[in-house]
C-alpha cells in the first residue's frame, strides 16, 4: 500500500483529495494536514512509528510558508518522501524550481477525481518499476521508468480544438507585451481569425487568459486577450 499525506491549507479541497486517493488502488490517505509546521511533524510521527509516507500531495501556497521550501525541510530531515505537487501555481518559474528541489509530478488546480487517479496511476507504475534491489539493464529500462512517471495522457480537449493549435495559440499570447486581437493572433500563429477566437476564448475557459476591450479606433472596441 502507498502511503499518502495531503498537505492543503483549505480543508474541503484537502478532505476531497484524500477521499480521491483513497478510491486509487493500492493507495491510502495516511492522513492531511493545512500547514507545512503539522506536514514535518506528521512525518516525523509517521517514520517514528514506523509507518512512513511514501507519497505527499503538496499544496505550494501555504499559510507558514511556500511548498518548495518545504520539500527542502523533507530533504533536511532526513526524508525521503516523493513529492506531487498540488497547485494553481502556473508561473514557469515556479515550475522550474519544483523540478530542481525533485517534485514528480506537477498537477495544476482545478482538476477532477479521474485527472489524480491517472496521476496516482503512473506514479504506482513508476515505483514497480524500479521496486527492489539490483541495477538497470541499460538505458532502455531507466528510460521507460522516467516515461512512465512524466508523460501524461494528453487533457482532453473540446470537441474541434487541437493540442498543436492550442499550444501555438498560447505561446502568441505569453510573447505579447500585451493585449492581442484574435485576428493578431490567427496572424501570428498562422491561422484565422475565427480559428484563434475560438482557441482564446478556451484559455478564458479554463482560467490562463482574460479578455479585455482594447480602444484607441473610432467605433466599437476590439476585445483583447492576455495572459491571466
Amino acid at each position: 500500500m502507498i502511503e499518502v499525506l495531503v498537505v492543503e491549507d483549505d480543508p474541503v479541497a484537502a478532505d476531497a483529495h484524500a477521499l480521491y486517493v483513497n478510491r486509487a488502488e493500492g493507495f491510502h490517505a495516511a492522513g492531511a494536514v493545512h500547514s507545512a509546521r503539522d506536514a514535518l511533524r506528521f512525518l516525523d510521527r509517521a517514520r517514528a512509528e514506523g509507518r512512513p509516507v511514501d507519497l505527499v500531495l503538496l499544496d505550494l501556497h501555504l499559510p507558514d510558508g511556500h511548498g518548495l521550501r518545504l520539500v527542502g525541510l523533507f530533504r533536511a530531515a532526513g526524508h525521503q518522501v516523493d513529492v506531487m505537487a498540488v497547485t494553481s501555481a502556473r508561473e514557469l518559474e515556479t515550475v522550474r524550481r519544483a523540478v530542481s528541489v525533485g517534485v514528480v509530478q506537477y498537477l495544476l488546480k482545478p482538476f477532477g477525481a479521474a485527472t489524480l487517479h491517472e496521476r496516482l496511476e503512473r506514479y504506482a507504475r513508476y515505483r514497480a518499476t524500479l521496486a527492489g534491489p539490483g541495477v538497470a539493464t541499460g538505458q532502455d529500462e531507466v528510460d521507460q521508468a522516467f516515461a512512465v512517471l512524466r508523460t501524461a495522457e494528453r487533457t482532453a480537449l473540446p470537441k474541434g480544438l487541437s493540442a498543436e493549435t492550442l499550444d501555438a495559440v498560447a505561446r502568441v499570447l505569453r510573447a505579447a507585451p500585451g493585449s492581442v486581437t484574435a485576428a493578431e493572433a490567427g496572424a501570428a500563429a498562422g491561422v484565422s481569425r475565427i480559428t484563434a477566437r475560438r482557441y482564446l476564448e478556451h484559455l478564458v475557459t479554463v482560467g490562463l487568459a482574460v479578455r479585455e476591450p482594447r480602444y484607441g479606433q473610432v467605433g466599437r472596441p476590439e476585445l483583447g486577450y492576455r495572459t491571466r
